[in-house]
């Protein structure tokens, strides 16, 4: 079972996953700075032919990338054809679908989506999709054959893992909602200048509770009280039968950070080592162009033959290593170096279990192969910053 902590570390908002009494997700988010998943109206900027992109200015001076490739119609503000060229000047709706990245600027997209609970609403992609970890075949055959009638062409379905089992009664109340928001979205468009925010998306805090899976989400707890008001106000309308969750801490003699020993997580978080609990290591090292993640026998001293040591060091740092990615929040292109193993059906092994744990994170991660000189490539998606680029911006507004 999970807790959410939500608590105030040096000026930012830290959101904690704790499984037991480790943290499995840490983030940290300055107030109201985070521009992920807003949705704007934009004016394009330039047109870059050669990389297939456009610049988009959100407003204010704030630039953000936007794939020609990715983005084949357009939603313009004067009702245009969608399918027409873009041209330098045009206002377009575009959603942020991935915050700014070191130099790089935020990216967005004109597949606009509402994101609920249960369900996600989209455009540009007319498709109803069902999360690859819903394993009840006779439920998603029931909720296939009612939501093909709610889909049309203009708007698609993707049912979350937060749905499986969910009467479908539910799930159509959701998407209702969230047509009704996309609906009234909309209708402001064609009167809004360039620069408007047209919906601002909920904190990551908030976000956490929405994207927890239900059945493993125990409690809820802040000591802040105006996060807490702020949660209790979301849950009543989107979540009410997860209100009783939410608790309120007050304790004078042992503040929330300490009985979480929440800085001790941040610590470990950001070291650059990680021991394993046979003797080994990890060492994680974020590169500009990727993260390197290097296995180590280290203190090991076990008594079996020299390739079983190695088939459990690895085999447990195959474990450590998904939970580090998600905790750390790395993300990219990941490059492991396990320790060399000469029995192919050790390496077949070592590859499926790490296939099964990074299936677990929630941010989409693929185990792409194993190359010739044994490095295990692996891929995360961006969306949010890695961890330590969130305290290191939190460190500058110091």
């Amino acid at each position: 079972m999970n807790k959410i902590i939500i608590t105030r570390m040096d000026g930012q908002i830290l959101t904690a996953l704790m499984n037991g009494k480790r943290a499995a997700q840490l983030n940290l988010e300055e107030e109201e700075t985070s521009i992920l998943g807003n949705i704007y109206i934009g004016k394009v900027k330039n047109i870059a032919q050669n990389i297939s992109s456009a610049f988009v200015d959100l407003g204010g001076g704030q630039m953000a990338y936007y794939s020609l490739t990715e983005n084949k119609r357009h939603l313009f503000t004067n009702q245009d054809s969608s399918c027409r060229p873009l041209r330098p000047g045009d206002d377009i709706v575009v959603q942020v679908s991935k915050d700014a990245i070191k130099t790089k600027d935020p990216v967005v997209t004109g597949c606009i989506s509402f994101t609920g609970r249960y369900c996600v609403l989209t455009t540009g992609r007319p498709r109803l999709g069902f999360s690859s970890k819903i394993t009840d075949v006779s439920w998603k055959t029931q909720a296939r054959q009612i939501l093909s009638e709610e889909k049309d062409e203009e708007l698609g379905i993707i049912v979350r893992t937060n749905a499986q089992s969910v009467p479908v009664e539910e799930l159509l109340k959701e998407l209702g909602q969230l047509k009704d928001q996309y609906g009234k979205l909309m209708a402001q468009v064609s009167y809004r200048t360039s620069g408007t925010l047209l919906y601002e998306a909920p904190p990551s805090y908030i976000c956490s509770l929405r994207d927890t899976y239900r059945e493993a989400m125990e409690e809820i707890v802040t000591d802040e009280e105006d996060i807490f008001c702020r949660i209790q106000e979301y849950l009543k309308i989107h979540q009410p039968q997860d209100l009783f969750r939410a608790r309120f801490y007050q304790d004078p003699l042992l503040s929330l950070k300490n009985l979480y020993s929440l800085d001790k997580a941040m610590e470990d978080a950001l070291a650059k080592r990680v021991w394993l609990r046979s003797g080994g290591y990890l060492v994680i090292e974020p590169t500009e162009a990727m993260t390197v993640i290097d296995v180590n026998s280290g203190k090991y001293a076990g008594k079996k033959t020299l390739q079983e040591t190695i088939r459990k060091i690895n085999l447990e740092a195959a474990v450590e290593i998904a939970l580090q990615l998600r905790l750390r929040n790395l993300s990219g292109i990941i490059l492991i170096d396990f320790i060399d193993m000469e029995c192919q059906e050790h390496q077949k092994e070592l590859m499926d279990l790490l296939a099964s744990c990074c299936a677990k994170d929630p941010v989409q991660t693929t185990v792409v192969d194993m190359t010739r000189l044994g490095l295990v490539e692996v891929t995360r998606k961006k969306i949010r910053k890695p961890l330590r680029e969130q305290i290191q911006k939190g460190d500058k507004t110091k």
